[in-house]
């Protein structure tokens, strides 16, 4: 079995892991961050090529506006005083998603961040930000349509935020929820999902290696028979 190229993750519990743990969905947010630098650099340990994290989807806007406000606030307070080492480590970071009604200065912040990571090959971190999964497929096709060119899986898959990424070998999401919440639906046709009990802020090392053991024993057929990798 080959190592998986591609893990997709959504990183779902950090607020109610605040309010149990403080009574504060910032805390538990706060907290969740340090979890995605430590599964970064899992990733990286086990030579994984391209890591998503669904940051902030098309329905966090329904959240309350002081979350909403506060989530901006920590990307880019996160940016300002630790971006530098994950660039310093050769990470590329590419967004995937619609940032236009972020803040500008956030906008201008991300944009740049892309940049400096343009070159940087040691991993891509996918943050999809503002991201929803029907809002990318309604996008292409309409790129496809203006364009004149024939609808198909090869246009769609070409108009999608992720067409130079591969579609991911397994997707992970924790905080005891066993659905994917309008994340990746094309790209997660044949994907390994795992469904994770604990809430991302608890989320380890170890429970990552785990899921990776896992993947490595499944027979994966892509519709046909004993097909092996």
């Amino acid at each position: 079995m080959n190592p998986p190229m591609h893990v997709a993750i959504i990183m779902d519990g950090n607020g109610r892991w605040g309010i149990k743990k403080k009574n504060s969905r910032k805390y538990g947010h706060k907290k969740g961050l340090e979890t995605v630098e430590k599964i970064i650099f899992a990733a990286i340990e086990k030579n994984i090529k391209f890591l998503t994290l669904f940051v902030f989807s098309t329905e966090n806007w329904k959240r309350p506006i002081k979350e909403v406000n506060y989530l901006f606030k920590l990307l880019n307070n996160y940016i300002d005083k630790e971006i530098n080492n994950l660039l310093k480590k050769k990470i590329k970071i590419k967004v995937i998603g619609n940032i236009k009604p972020f803040p500008k200065l956030l906008k201008t912040k991300i944009r740049k961040v892309e940049l400096k990571s343009k070159y940087n090959n040691k991993i891509q971190v996918n943050m999809a930000l503002n991201y929803g999964s029907r809002q990318e497929i309604i996008n292409s096709i309409k790129t496809i349509n203006k364009r004149k060119l024939i609808i198909n899986e090869k246009n769609i898959n070409k108009f999608l935020y992720t067409s130079s990424i591969p579609d991911p070998d397994i997707l992970i999401r924790t905080g005891n929820t066993n659905r994917i919440s309008n994340f990746l639906m094309w790209q997660s046709i044949y994907t390994e999902i795992f469904f994770i009990k604990k809430m991302w802020p608890d989320f380890t090392k170890t429970d990552f290696f785990k899921i990776l053991q896992k993947f490595n024993k499944i027979n994966r057929n892509f519709g046909g028979l004993n097909v092996r990798n």
